[in-house]
């Protein structure tokens, strides 16, 4: 009876396993917009298409591209994690499925806890009332997402901010030039457009915001 009985089980866990893993793949893109650092590439780049004045240019699948693999290259040392201590074990049946949670859990956690301003937490523990954490464990994960996420929002702004800047003057030299020519009727944008695109060439502005952009997860 016994062997039957594990057959039995062993058999029906394929379905189910199955139906968790598809459950998850629709799962993972709110995963990767939650806890990594998609969310502040995309929002910068999408700040530095809006500064430059070129609402269509790159591409949205381009950006969305460029933001997924920054984010994949930005997450690698905790994907790598993430593979040894709880996708290894797990395939070699070391350890089970909660148990693979938990650790895969640990090094996300630390990560978002190093991008996550005090206040931001503070704010969602108070309006969880929850007990006040005395360490970083006693934190729920619950807790860290809504916070993590609030702290990006606002370094991805700050940093679209300093973005906008240098071609803010732009437009308002052009547009002072061309009032004090008397030229009011010509749309400033027209001619601010390739003065923009021209400084952003020249300084290798790609280069700059990409490096920015992954320096400021360190």
């Amino acid at each position: 009876m016994i062997p039957v009985a594990t057959s039995i089980s062993t058999g029906s866990n394929t379905p189910v396993q199955i139906l968790i893993l598809l459950s998850l793949i629709t799962v993972i893109p709110g995963v990767l917009l939650a806890v990594t650092g998609f969310t502040r590439i995309l929002i910068v780049l999408g700040f530095v298409r809006n500064a430059l004045g070129t609402p269509t240019m790159p591409p949205n699948q381009i950006l969305v591209g460029i933001s997924l693999f920054l984010t994949l290259f930005v997450m690698a040392p905790t994907f790598h994690k993430i593979d040894n201590a709880a996708v290894k074990p797990y395939m070699a049946h070391k350890i089970d499925g909660r148990t693979a949670i938990e650790e895969a859990e640990q090094p996300l956690r630390t990560f978002m806890f190093k991008q996550t301003r005090s206040s931001d937490l503070a704010l969602f523990v108070r309006l969880s009332h929850s007990t006040l954490p005395k360490t970083r464990a006693d934190v729920p994960t619950h807790v860290l997402v809504p916070a993590f996420v609030i702290s990006e929002l606002k370094t991805a702004f700050q940093i679209g901010f300093l973005i906008y800047l240098p071609f803010l003057i732009i437009d308002m030299v052009v547009s002072s030039t061309l009032m004090s020519m008397g030229m009011m009727m010509l749309p400033p944008v027209l001619i601010s457009l390739p003065f923009k695109i021209l400084l952003f060439v020249l300084v290798d502005g790609w280069h700059l915001v990409i490096q920015s952009l992954v320096s400021s997860f360190h």
